[in-house]
């Protein structure tokens, strides 16, 4: 099997699938297949009992349960700036979007059902709510004010354009400062989230709905610490670079 790939069979239990391959939930709520109520049940048996297409829903299941590997840090040395603001955008802020709003789905689904479990449970909803009122409206910060002006920078200096180190005088985005301290702020509130998660550890008695909230903003939290790796250690420091080269340029 190639690697990444992953096969599950149709005799295997609702409950079985989410917890070894917790993204097929959202699959599964999809479908209206409660993975709580039914989870002691087999996908074929759901299948027929509900009227539904086994082979499009397994291979659904499949698709959401493969890993992908990313590139190494070294290769993302190589890209540009605009191509990077392009990944940027198109993956990371994609995918914040998304999971945002799917963990904050999770998260009140949990504290519906089982509030009484937790007592830090609360308290880690407003932590989650004052981040997603942070990274959201940075991000779009980036893509309407930063990130335009990074891909005009980008393809003047490469194309030697003779207005380059005027784009810089006269649009330059001090990048190097952008939302850092709204980074700041958003990450302090993701080490909160770790400390009363114990790194988003499930408890040895946890249900499903528990067990998928944490394996989601486990999940979050990488790609956000990923994210802004790109951000920080290669995007910015290549434009300041170019800034500081067409700024001598024109001196």
């Amino acid at each position: 099997m190639l690697e990444g790939i992953i096969r599950i069979e149709g005799s295997a239990s609702i409950s079985e699938i989410v917890r070894n391959h917790y993204r097929t939930a959202d699959i599964l709520k999809k479908y209206d297949i409660d993975f709580c109520s039914s989870g002691k049940y087999s996908i074929d048996t759901i299948c027929a009992h509900k009227g539904l297409d086994k082979e499009t829903i397994m291979r659904e299941l499949e698709d959401s349960a493969h890993t992908i590997a990313p590139p190494s840090l070294a290769e993302y040395q190589t890209w540009k700036p605009d191509f990077l603001v392009d990944y940027i955008t198109h993956v990371h802020h994609q995918y914040l979007k998304k999971t945002i709003a799917e963990a904050n789905e999770c998260l009140l689904l949990l504290c519906q059902q089982h509030a009484f479990l937790d007592s830090h449970l609360q308290e880690f909803r407003q932590i989650f709510n004052d981040f997603s009122g942070i990274i959201l409206p940075l991000q779009i910060q980036e893509e309407e004010t930063i990130f335009p002006y990074i891909r005009q920078l980008t393809r003047a200096y490469h194309n030697k354009e003779s207005y380059a180190a005027l784009l810089v005088r006269t649009l330059r985005k001090p990048v190097h400062h952008a939302a850092l301290q709204e980074q700041k702020r958003a990450e302090a509130l993701i080490r909160s989230m770790r400390n009363l998660t114990g790194n988003y550890t499930p408890p040895k008695n946890a249900c499903i709905t528990q067990l998928i909230t944490l394996r989601k903003f486990l999940d979050l939290d990488n790609n956000l610490v990923h994210h802004l790796y790109l951000e920080n250690d290669v995007l910015y420091p290549q434009v300041l670079i170019m800034e500081a080269e067409l700024m001598n340029q024109e001196d």
